[in-house]
């Protein structure tokens, strides 16, 4: 299984939700664009929160010096993304791919993160709520369903919202895997305990 993890825009719990289905999974990780925090990466945050054996962290494709949309972090490195140097890594393991911000986040002047998602990944859109996440949240899936992608369910991160998650689900009829809450902080235990949480939802992906 490909799963490609996208969010409805920057900091919504994108690596924390990369991390359960990676411990979930058993999966491999790869973060195709790592732009800026090279010493504390979102790999690196992956490896230190999953427990299991079989994960392994593949090696990013770009990795950026500045904490900046991949375009103008690239151009400040003096050079041009090219999306067709970014292959995919071969594992006979699942896979997950962690997106940079939200699918339009650009990466040169004609590709964009949604161009990185394969026919054959299983997206999951991370939602979290505030003023606006309900749009927010539609028009990504809804775009990425005009892209003809497999949109294969939705994980809410931070407060529960009930009004709000019960008409973006009911609008979409995306399967919702399940809700991280807002921690005090996470570690090994605390991904173990949602990677159980949500494992059985992850496995009926469609």
């Amino acid at each position: 299984m490909k799963v490609f993890v996208t969010g409805i825009g920057t900091d919504v719990g994108k690596t924390i939700a990369s991390s359960i289905i990676v411990e979930a999974l058993e999966a491999d990780y790869w973060k195709p664009i790592q732009a800026g925090d090279l010493n504390h990466s979102d790999s690196h945050k992956i490896k230190s929160y999953i427990s299991n054996p079989k994960s392994q962290i593949l090696e990013n494709a770009y990795a950026l010096q500045t904490p900046a949309s991949p375009h103008l972090a690239a151009a400040i490195d003096g050079i041009t993304i090219d999306r067709n140097k970014i292959i995919e890594p071969k594992t006979k393991n699942n896979l997950v791919v962690e997106g940079a911000g939200g699918i339009f986040v650009p990466l040169n002047h004609s590709d964009c993160v949604i161009d990185l998602i394969q026919p054959d990944n299983k997206v999951v859109v991370v939602s979290r709520h505030y003023l606006g996440s309900i749009n927010h949240t539609l028009m990504t899936i809804e775009i990425l369903k005009s892209r003809n992608l497999n949109v294969a369910g939705i994980i809410f991160s931070g407060d529960e919202n009930p009004s709000s998650e019960s008409i973006i689900l009911e609008k979409t009829g995306i399967k919702m895997i399940g809700r991280i809450d807002n921690e005090p902080y996470f570690d090994q235990n605390v991904i173990k305990y949602y990677a159980d949480l949500f494992r059985e939802n992850l496995n009926e992906l469609v």
